[in-house]
């Protein structure tokens, strides 16, 4: 096993406490999810000589550039965590789980005129209850159980029964398939039930602890164990989930913030459709933070700023004394984020109605996950001060080194395009922005080109930019400068050397506009060894961060537009040749594609050949030829 580079320095800060750990490859994709009960010991049996997991933990770890970690306050809360993180980024290295149904639920048919409490794995739009989820499925069986003896819960499918089962006859169901005298009663009961799966459940262990202790003294170990184990079962199925909330699909950040001599971390935890999905952190220098507003106000103002997604509730660890402005002030960027139209894609929420509210819990689940984002601020900042200050000098310090190369004073935001198709069909463009050297995704855009037919990239670029600078231009017209397209860039980074550089300097000829542009020169194995600009190439250090940054620039708009044009592969988009020959329906063009191996063979073919295709007649063989001959 070999390792890209000496990590001794980040595993020696590791916490000794639960959570999860993200595992990134030099281009900081995420490759591998996991748990631990002990992150300090489970992340550092990667890198110990000793270690054999076999090949492919091998082949994982000589792909590891650096990690993170997200603590949790117990192994659950990691085990549901981590299944969340695995299912959004997909890690090579992980094996993928496909969708909720890896999780037991205890549902409470609320529906029905007398409810049960029944097992599931799926979540369904009824009037239902759910609970959950749980990782343990025989623990949520064993909870049911105790609850349809404890609240005389039916345990039947169907109240349409000649006679009542031998539950009712040992005392353990109200016969409510033949009497129907006890609804109030029985409705209590379900409702003590559902405060039990709340969490309201201390009277009901302290209950079995009697009596698990009173069959201790009477010599009854066997029923003292049953008891033991019930609770056991019952502790495991009722911890308060922080992680996933199985009757909550809104969307929140939960931002928390730790200082100490002079420095902060802001720490950002993302609830998206009632799951933890992801996590951010800053780092500031707190004398640059204005003395005059709290460093929470200062950030959200900043994180926010023309985003084209704000969930619709912040959680804070402080009260605000300006947060009805503030809330003024999301709400008014979530508008003008949900204003954006037409034929450009963008990130859109489905909580658009809801106003954002900024919230300071104080009891329960939210002041839960405030507290872990809060140890996460504490233990980034007093473990992670030199690697922060690094990461600093990978972004704002690289920028700050391609300003200088320019001769400009400052390219805080930066623009890079790329386009992609196959054979020139469905050519589509990618817009990516960084600022302060990060990306900046909330504002990166997908194109479908539409004016410009075949494999023609210059004429493709011509289009998005025109598209791109038409709508700042429009916007900035309108006074807004800071948000959406009307917040243009410092500095065009065009990935096509000179040709493009030309284009981009013309479309901004035309509209008016004077934006520095700069190309990536190609060498002859096609890899960037420096910028054009104002006509000239200048050499760059490829050792530099600043080139680095660029690279990473570059890498995002070729990843981006990529993806995009795979999506609409993917949804069946992508256009074929055979999609233009009249009378060629989908039967047809299958049946051509099924018979020949590609769009070559086809064309080579004579007419009596495509005559004997099956599933075409003679009329739509001669029209295949003719389109091809012609």
């Amino acid at each position: 096993m070999k390792m890209n580079k000496d990590f001794s320095d980040d595993l020696s800060k590791l916490p000794d406490k639960p959570g999860v750990y993200l595992m990134h490859d030099e281009k900081d994709t995420i490759i591998y999810v996991g748990k631990a009960i002990s992150l300090r010991n489970r992340v550092r049996q990667y890198f110990r000589p000793s270690h054999n997991e076999g090949v492919r933990k091998d082949k994982l770890v000589e792909n590891i550039h650096h990690f993170d970690y997200i603590v949790t306050d117990s192994e659950l809360e990691a085990l549901v965590l981590e299944c969340n993180l695995i299912k959004e980024h997909r890690p090579k290295y992980n094996t993928l789980l496909r969708d909720d149904k890896t999780y037991p639920f205890i549902k409470v048919t609320l529906g029905e005129k007398y409810p049960r409490i029944i097992f599931t794995r799926e979540i369904k739009n009824d009037k239902s209850k759910y609970f959950g989820p749980f990782t343990s499925a025989y623990a949520v069986k064993d909870t049911i159980t105790f609850l349809q003896k404890v609240y005389k819960i039916r345990t039947c499918k169907s109240l349409n029964v000649d006679r009542p089962c031998l539950d009712y006859h040992i005392n353990q169901c109200f016969g409510v398939c033949m009497n129907d005298d006890h609804l109030t009663e029985y409705m209590e009961n379900v409702n003590k039930a559902m405060e039990f799966l709340k969490g309201n459940h201390k009277k009901t262990i302290d209950m079995l602890t009697d009596k698990m202790n009173a069959a201790a003294a009477d010599m009854d170990f066997e029923k003292a164990a049953e008891y033991r184990d019930l609770m056991e079962s019952i502790r495991s199925c009722i911890e308060r989930q922080k992680i996933t909330s199985a009757d909550s699909d809104g969307d929140a950040d939960v931002i928390s913030i730790y200082e100490e001599e002079g420095e902060a971390v802001v720490y950002i935890l993302f609830i998206r459709g009632g799951k933890l999905l992801g996590r951010d952190h800053f780092y500031f220098a707190t004398e640059n933070v204005d003395a005059d507003e709290s460093l929470m106000s200062t950030f959200i103002k900043q994180f926010y700023d023309g985003a084209l997604f704000i969930p619709h509730e912040i959680y804070v660890g402080e009260e605000l004394d300006n947060y009805i402005l503030l809330e003024e002030y999301l709400n008014e960027m979530r508008d003008k984020a949900s204003s954006y139209e037409g034929d450009i894609d963008a990130y859109d929420s489905s909580n658009r109605s809801r106003k954002v509210s900024i919230v300071t819990p104080k009891i329960g689940k939210k002041k839960h996950l405030l507290d872990m984002a809060y140890e996460n601020a504490k233990t980034t900042l007093l473990n992670n001060r030199e690697k922060m200050k690094r990461e600093m000098g990978r972004t704002i310090g690289a920028q700050k080194e391609i300003a200088n190369l320019l001769g400009l004073d400052s390219v805080y935001r930066m623009e890079a395009y790329d386009i992609s198709n196959i054979s020139g069909f469905d050519s589509v463009g990618s817009m990516v922005v960084f600022e302060g050297g990060k990306p900046k995704r909330n504002d990166y855009r997908k194109f479908r080109i539409k004016t410009i037919e075949g494999p023609n990239d210059y004429g493709s670029m011509r289009e998005v930019l025109t598209r791109r600078f038409l709508r700042g231009a429009s916007e900035q017209e309108n006074g807004n400068t800071e948000h959406g397209f009307g917040h243009l860039p410092d500095l065009i980074m065009m990935d096509g050397g000179l040709g493009q550089v030309n284009i981009a300097l013309e479309v901004l000829g035309e509209l008016g506009l004077d934006i520095p542009v700069a190309g990536m020169v190609k060498d002859d194995h096609h890899n960037t060894r420096g910028l054009i600009y104002n006509g000239r190439e200048l050499a760059i250090d490829t050792t530099s961060e600043g080139f680095k940054l660029i690279t990473r620039l570059q890498d995002e708009a070729h990843r981006f537009a990529i993806t995009y044009h795979k999506s609409l592969r993917s949804k069946g988009m992508v256009h074929s040749i055979l999609d233009d020959i009249e009378g060629i329906g989908p039967k047809r063009r299958k049946a051509l594609m099924k018979h020949y191996a590609d769009i070559e063979s086809i064309r080579e073919a004579s007419l009596e050949e495509l005559e004997a295709v099956d599933g075409l007649d003679s009329r739509s063989a001669k029209s295949v030829y003719d389109f091809f001959h012609k």
